[in-house]
């Protein structure tokens, strides 16, 4: 998607002025050295608060206001929780976002590439969960936590803004990101999420660890869970907890027991609690369908997935319409 447009042009800005690509030949030294100013130009191309220019318009299509205002690990639902012993109960959407394969780049690029690559990409996520009303919870490596709803946010809302947020930002990575990482010869990056609802009876919030080492944080299986399930994702897939799958009525067809990819039983269920006969299924979502049905997605002639905010639909020509032709029409000759 070219909403992402600016955090693929850093990626590319990084990999170009990498100290590999200036090596002199028979020697093995590299000839220039990335001076600091042209990392920090390359650093600060996409904001680090503001969403980036490429995202602002697809922003405005959703229609959430963004919090630019939060702080990492404080919803601020709950952040007068902080440095207190009150605890409350309250629902809430956890979702677990995974960036696996970043230790290759290591293998090819130097450090400051890396850590432009990976920043660019965590960035992307990070502005794509705000623009869908999630708060930051915690960053775990290249990996991003995130709460989604709140006291003013209903159950349903909180999830489907959820699935939202992950399918867009896994759409990302699996075709802009994978595309470009394969033109460089890099393989093997992609993502995995977890994503589990635990309602107000099973979700405590209150304040851990001391003083300023301490967050707003809640204590759920369900909140766990949504870690768990990202394990159990496929390359690139997302995989959810059964109270997930029950805010959604009548779509069935997006999701299906994780059991069923695996072939093994013992996969349906993500956690069990034999005496109180409790038995939690995990589902693999499919983010590809459900993408293709939200209001601020197109399809175009190729059934690619497009936002509406930022792109028109290429016109029907003969020149375009050319690859479905040829698969329809085996005698199709058009050159």
């Amino acid at each position: 998607m070219n909403i992402y447009k600016d955090y693929m042009d850093v990626i590319k800005e990084a990999v170009s002025s990498d100290s590999s690509n200036y090596i002199r030949e028979g020697l093995g030294q590299p000839v220039i050295q990335r001076s600091k100013e042209q990392f920090n130009n390359i650093y600060f191309k996409a904001s680090q608060k503001d969403i980036a220019d490429s995202l602002k318009s697809f922003s405005s299509q959703i229609g959430t206001t963004i919090n630019y205002e939060q702080q990492l690990g404080l919803h601020p639902d709950f952040g007068h929780l902080k440095n207190s012993n009150s605890t409350e109960e309250h629902y809430i959407v956890s979702a677990f976002i995974d960036i696996k394969g970043s230790t290759n780049l290591f293998k090819k690029f130097d450090k400051e590439t890396i850590f432009l690559i990976t920043n660019a990409i965590q960035r992307a996520g990070i502005h794509t969960a705000l623009i869908f009303g999630g708060y930051i919870h915690r960053l775990q490596g290249d990996g991003i936590f995130v709460y989604f709803g709140g006291k003013n946010m209903s159950r349903e809302k909180a999830v489907l803004q959820a699935l939202q947020a992950v399918s867009v930002y896994t759409h990302f990575v699996k075709n802009d990101l994978k595309e470009y990482f394969n033109s460089q010869g890099i393989e093997n990056i992609s993502i995995r999420t977890g994503i589990d609802l635990g309602h107000t009876e099973d979700v405590l919030w209150g304040n851990a660890g001391i003083g300023e080492i301490s967050e707003v944080t809640t204590c759920s299986l369900h909140t766990s869970l949504a870690s768990k399930m990202q394990s159990s994702a496929q390359t690139n897939g997302i995989v959810v907890g059964e109270f997930v799958k029950s805010e959604l009525e009548n779509n069935d067809d997006l999701f299906k027991p994780v059991s069923r990819r695996t072939g093994n039983e013992n996969d349906r269920y993500i956690y069990r609690i034999a005496d109180r006969n409790f038995n939690y299924t995990q589902y693999d979502f499919n983010w590809e369908l459900f993408l293709k049905k939200q209001p601020f997605i197109a399809v175009d002639q190729f059934g690619n997935a497009i936002p509406k905010a930022n792109n028109i639909l290429e016109p029907l020509t003969v020149s375009s319409l050319k690859p479905i032709a040829k698969l329809s029409k085996p005698y199709f000759s058009y050159d």
